[in-house]
């Protein structure tokens, strides 16, 4: 008997290319192959249908030719037959950005939720990008002030997601929103977790919940808090500035890995992403 493909995840800091390489959409659909079939949930969304619309433009233009949409608007329609049957034989599922726990609200603990987990288990690809991305966590950010140090009980928000990827706390729109603080409050919570921070237009490609590798123009960082001999988090007064002692962190470009369970990076080029992905006239 074969043995059955890992689930894998795409997981996209936001803003990714729509219009030029597509570096990070190409890998998507390289995983899925020729012929697979990519359902793109715009449930996070205000505007699903325009979302939809650029996305529907951009995977027909790298040859998605099965593609469907589930949008859910109330949480009696994640019950429905009809908008369950939109996942039957799919391959890949991409959550567009917009609210996480619009995602979470809507579909958490009902029929659609139970197949994306199936999709998972049975070696399918969960991806998403922005709120998206930050769903596919077993504890996922929900909100906190960016662009400053962390102070304790104040602005940081979590909440329960959808348990794909394991041991993790994703940040999208990492550098670009300075959310280095908010991150390290995060793992100061709960050392055990890996803190993961990605920039816009770069993603981590997750299979099996064992390794990573990163695609696209910006960094990941990594907090590990593993190492952590200090933190004052459940000493001092709310709103008292966070301190943290021996976090350790990595910084991860296009091409790296990082090995989740001995929580340890690995160099590699960028390059061989691009010549995987790319027609020979868009590389360098």
């Amino acid at each position: 008997m074969p043995r059955r493909r890992p689930g894998r995840l795409l997981i996209v800091g936001g803003h990714e290319d729509k219009e030029n390489e597509k570096l990070i959409l190409r890998a998507l659909v390289d995983e899925i192959g020729e012929g697979g079939k990519l359902v793109v949930a715009t449930v996070a969304s205000q505007l699903p249908e325009d979302l939809w619309e650029d996305y529907e433009r951009v995977f027909r233009g790298l040859g998605v030719r099965h593609l469907y949409k589930l949008q859910v608007d109330k949480r009696a329609e994640a019950k429905s037959e009809q908008k369950l049957r939109v996942l039957d034989d799919a391959d890949a599922v991409f959550f567009t950005g917009g609210d996480q726990l619009k995602i979470t609200s809507q579909i958490g603990d009902t029929p659609i939720y139970e197949r994306i987990h199936e999709i998972f288990r049975g070696g399918g690809l969960i991806a998403g990008t922005s709120a998206g991305a930050s769903v596919v966590c077993e504890t996922m950010m929900v909100g906190g002030d960016g662009n400053g140090s962390n102070r304790i009980g104040v602005g940081l928000r979590m909440a329960p997601g959808f348990g794909l990827f394991k041991g993790a706390i994703v940040d999208q729109h990492f550098a670009e929103r300075g959310r280095m603080g908010r991150l390290v409050g995060a793992v100061a919570q709960n050392p055990r977790i890996l803190g993961v921070g990605i920039d816009e237009n770069t993603a981590i490609l997750v299979k099996g919940n064992r390794t990573f590798t990163v695609i696209g123009d910006g960094a990941v960082y990594v907090l590990d808090g593993s190492t952590v001999t200090y933190t004052n988090i459940a000493e001092e007064r709310v709103e008292k500035t966070l301190s943290i002692y021996d976090v350790k962190m990595h910084v991860l470009t296009q091409g790296d890995t990082f090995d989740l369970s001995a929580r340890r990076p690995h160099e590699h080029t960028g390059k061989d992403i691009d010549e995987e992905l790319l027609p020979a006239g868009l590389q360098d």
